[in-house]
């Protein structure tokens, strides 16, 4: 998934498979260290993707926040398993941890990630866009937009369930 370039597109690099491997593996790490974080997304015993919460490391005018991600394998895009396994990460944010806000950013020009945002009740804020330090000066993606959630605003209903199972969301028929 994050050796695809057009999954990597909104980002400054395609990844290696040592890199992914790596990435993946501080993903584990913190989930071992906080009991939370960023979930394997799995569609029928095939990992589809990923979604969960995390703690973004740069500086930033909205930092220290806890931020919703998510990226998916293309061939999972477009069938709501995205929209749905986010669902229950805020739900985990919002219910079990207790947050009062969770952030999510994107390139600006990532529109597939900004209608999820949208659909999931993230409010724009517009003083918020910021250039992102770990995006390379002169990167077009290096603008990004800022959209916030609190917990009363809950998302559209979800078109696919997704539950925990093994501290990974996966989809159930």
């Amino acid at each position: 998934m994050n050796t695809d370039p057009e999954v990597m597109r909104h980002f400054p690099a395609v990844l290696t498979k040592q890199e992914a491997s790596a990435s993946f593996a501080r993903l584990r790490d913190e989930i071992e260290k906080r009991g939370w974080g960023v979930w394997a997304v799995e569609v029928d015993g095939s990992l589809a993707g990923m979604t969960g919460l995390w703690i973004p490391t740069f500086s930033a005018p909205f930092t220290p926040c806890t931020e919703i991600l998510w990226r998916f394998r293309r061939e999972f895009w477009s069938r709501g398993f995205a929209h749905a396994a986010a669902v229950q990460a805020l739900a985990y944010g919002f219910s079990t941890l207790r947050l009062t806000e969770i952030v999510a950013y994107t390139a600006a020009s990532n529109l597939k990630s900004i209608r999820l945002m949208e659909r999931l009740h993230f409010i724009r804020d517009l003083a918020g866009d910021f250039e992102h330090p770990g995006v390379p000066q002169g990167n077009p993606l290096r603008h990004h937009v800022l959209y916030r959630k609190r917990p009363n605003n809950p998302p559209d209903p979800m078109p696919v369930s997704v539950t925990w199972a093994a501290g990974q969301p996966t989809r159930q028929p």
